[in-house]
């Protein structure tokens, strides 16, 4: 279902989002918890903070509103991350050899409310800078929609990554921004 236009990418939020300081320390630490996953290439710990439904978004051009109208640098979801992560895992693939090494830095975490639906809207910046025979940084502002989960976590419903540089020209993005 890449392309059911239905899926809401809006990152606006309708609604404002009641927290107290322990369920927004929460909400950081889920953050800083799925930046190591991916800094420490614990890629099935990083599939697991997802819904089922979610879907992942780096958008190719300043203020794209959708992933339907233009190219996006990424749009997946379930399939797609996981067929993603057996590839960048797999010791045979040559466009890991070197494996990447990445380090996110997120910082600047704001509750900015909540969805049509009562999904979490959250914005961070991030810092990312990784390593494959050369150094690369890049850095932009993030929006996750979080889903509660019944043990009192999230799971992600929505990451939307803008890059800063979002309409340059890019050598491989490999893993996971």
């Amino acid at each position: 279902m890449l392309l059911d236009r239905s899926f809401d990418v809006s990152v606006e939020p309708v609604s404002r989002a009641a927290m107290t300081p322990e369920a927004s320390r929460g909400v950081e630490q889920f953050l800083f918890r799925e930046a190591q996953c991916l800094d420490d290439r614990q890629f099935e710990d990083w599939l697991a903070l997802w819904d089922e439904d979610g879907r992942y978004w780096v958008p190719r051009f300043h203020r794209q509103s959708n992933p339907f109208e233009q190219v996006s640098l990424f749009w997946e979801d379930k399939m797609l991350r996981e067929v993603r992560v057996r590839r960048v895992s797999n010791p045979r693939n040559w466009s890991q050899q070197p494996p990447t090494r990445c380090s996110h830095l997120v910082g600047n975490v704001t509750i900015q409310g909540l969805d049509a639906a009562g999904r979490l809207i959250v914005r961070s910046s991030v810092h990312y800078t990784e390593w494959r025979g050369d150094q690369r940084e890049l850095a932009g502002t993030v929006h996750h929609k979080l889903m509660a989960t019944d043990d009192g976590g999230w799971r992600i419903y929505l990451k939307r990554v803008d890059l800063v540089n979002c309409d340059s020209v890019f050598s491989n993005l490999e893993v996971f921004i």
